[in-house]
């Protein structure tokens, strides 16, 4: 590169665009905060677009030679198109619901810290932006207070304990191949499982998820609208850097048990924002179902899926954020007959909830389509992903569930008993504008493919032949209806039972078994250090003393002696009175024999 083009690299580095902004939105009047903080993001819009791909920028970090923070790709440039876009619109959205000036600079942090490990050229990078995600968010969700503030701290832990492992990952990576360069993905055994771990944690390996609807329910509003879709997305990203080979059986299956977990409880939920949280585990599956089964439709579709989901995502958090926003209710059944009131509103829920489930002519139909073709091993899928495609379709009948669950009892159920306002502008704007994102990428879904990578041009094998995607085939059409009346169906005969169930997820068994073996290992660890802290102050306090009265000492080490072998006499202190006396009575015989007796067992023992 040219040192024009380096230097232009350094000003339009997309995470400095929007820090400067964060920086900015803390001092300056509210609504001038919020324009700089709405044009930095479109800025990162117009960079990720305009970058040629191949271009990066090169430094040295903490010592380190040719360190790439800023790469561009068509991965990168696709995960900052979609933050860009987003992060616009969440800002606008922000304004709107009255956020402050300090959620709006840590939301900001928190975006950069996101675009930084979205940029980054190689693991180095990564894992420094990566630890900065992990406390920006918690920042972000510690600011609302209250109930928000035990749930940051579970999620500080969470995510603390995965940053080590992925920091560990990385630099056992870097000692079994003296790079930090992505080319080939992290190294193989040790590498592999931490950071697979590490970054399980992230997108939420069932297990590991309990963060997702304990925290995303708590902060304000907007707060959630950006929480919801950066940090899993980036970390799905990442994952597919970490694992880009051949193909993981296991992480496939991973990726559909996510789907049919995290949809399964979002069916159960009462609260709005649990149940969308739940749907992050859910669709996050799919794209890690895609990154397992490796293939180039398969990868392609879990970006494209990837991408999606931060837009439907986002704006479902918008559009439950202003129901909680205009009633103050975030239980799902004291809701109900809100289209009459919140008519714009439930047109926002109503783009995003056909997005989400897949319907055709909406984005999610797209890609969600393409990861189920990669797994189905009648369309381009191998025989040994045949339980996997089984595992999809229920996820996304349990999808096609909730959400006929949430717009039922939201907005169509009875009558509103409440009287209430709209969306403001703001918020009508930011949701209109993301939901006709996601009917445009559904209906010009040609451009939105040639979009992602590994995908324009290329022609898919399967058993009859090969072909390029099409995805609004006659199967494909069929395969879509089925989906929905099974999903109507049963959405009618489960209504009722469903109501009066509140069964609570069994993996937040860990929160108390991790309080317990927290609280035991600390007193362990404590206990055991104030043994070994008076065992030391003993030893000591022996030693001084000792040295201050050595015959009162030997006198005191030789009382258990017998009569026959040591005769002690009356003795004082050494530092005042008549001197101590010790008469040994043995003779020199007996006293041979002792020594002789003592070196033998040494002997014996060294021996």
């Amino acid at each position: 590169m040219t040192a024009t083009s380096v230097e232009t690299l350094v000003y339009a580095y997309p995470p400095l665009l929007v820090l400067v902004a964060a920086l900015l939105a803390l001092i300056l009047p509210r609504a001038l905060g919020y324009a700089v903080g709405a044009l930095s993001l479109f800025g990162v819009l117009a960079v990720s677009l305009l970058v040629p791909e191949g271009q990066h920028l090169t430094t040295t970090f903490l010592g380190f030679a040719d360190v790439q923070p800023f790469f561009v790709d068509d991965f990168s440039r696709m995960i900052g198109t979609g933050i860009g876009f987003l992060g616009g619109m969440a800002v606008v959205y922000a304004y709107s619901c009255e956020a402050s000036r300090r959620l709006l600079g840590l939301a900001l942090f928190y975006v950069a810290s996101c675009l930084g490990a979205a940029f980054a050229g190689d693991w180095l990078a990564l894992v420094f932006m990566w630890e900065l995600m992990a406390m920006t968010s918690t920042l972000l969700v510690w600011l609302h207070g209250d109930d928000a503030v035990r749930a940051g701290f579970r999620y500080a832990l969470f995510h603390g304990i995965g940053g080590v492992l992925v920091l560990f990952a990385v630099t056992a990576h870097y000692a079994q191949t003296g790079t930090f360069a992505y080319e080939g993905g992290i190294a193989g055994g040790i590498p592999t499982v931490l950071a697979m771990v590490g970054i399980g944690v992230n997108v939420g390996f069932v297990g590991l998820h309990t963060w997702l609807p304990d925290t995303y329910p708590r902060p304000h509003i907007a707060a959630s609208v950006f929480l919801s879709v950066f940090t899993t997305k980036t970390s799905a990203y990442v994952l597919y850097r970490a694992f880009p080979g051949d193909g993981d059986l296991a992480l496939a299956y991973m990726g559909g048990l996510m789907a049919v977990y995290g949809a399964t409880f979002a069916l159960l939920q009462h609260d709005m924002r649990a149940l969308l949280s739940y749907h992050i585990q859910a669709q996050v599956g799919y794209m890690v179902a895609g990154i397992g089964i490796a293939s180039n439709l398969a990868v392609a579709g879990a970006m494209g899926h990837l991408f999606n989901n931060v837009l439907y995502k986002s704006l479902l958090f918008m559009a439950v954020g202003v129901i909680i926003y205009r009633t103050g209710e975030e239980d799902l059944y004291k809701l109900g007959g809100l289209w009459r009131e919140m008519p714009l509103t439930a047109a926002a829920f109503g783009l995003g909830a056909l997005s989400i489930t897949a319907v055709p002519g909406f984005n999610g139909y797209i890609s969600k389509g393409m990861i189920l073709d990669a797994a189905d091993p009648g369309y381009y899928g191998a025989p040994e992903y045949q339980a996997l495609y089984y595992l999809l379709w229920l996820g996304a009948i349990g999808t096609f569930l909730s959400f006929i669950k949430l717009g039922y009892y939201a907005f169509l159920h009875g009558e509103s008993d409440v009287q209430v306002a709209d969306a403001r502008p703001g918020q009508t704007v930011a949701m209109l504008s993301v939901g006709g994102a996601c009917l445009l990428l559904g209906v010009w879904w040609q451009g939105f493919v040639d979009f992602l990578p590994l995908i324009e041009g290329t022609a898919f094998e399967y058993p009859g032949g090969e072909s390029h995607l099409d995805p609004y085939s006659e199967s494909h059409l069929i395969d879509s209806a089925l989906l929905l009346g099974i999903s109507v169906v049963g959405f009618a005969l489960v209504r009722k039972p469903l109501s009066k169930l509140d069964l609570a997820d069994p993996a937040t068994v860990v929160y108390p078994v991790g309080y317990a073996v927290g609280r035991w290992s600390t007193l362990a660890v404590t206990e055991l250090f104030a043994a070994v802290d008076r065992a030391a102050v003993s030893l000591v306090r022996s030693g001084y003393w000792v040295g201050n009265n050595p015959v009162l000492a030997v006198e005191r080490a030789t009382r258990g002696l017998p009569s026959w072998l040591v005769d002690l006499e009356e003795t004082g202190r050494t530092d005042g009175g008549r001197p101590s006396t010790l008469s040994l009575r043995v003779t020199i015989g007996t006293s041979v024999l002792l020594i002789t007796l003592v070196l033998t067992v040494v002997l014996a023992l060294v021996l």
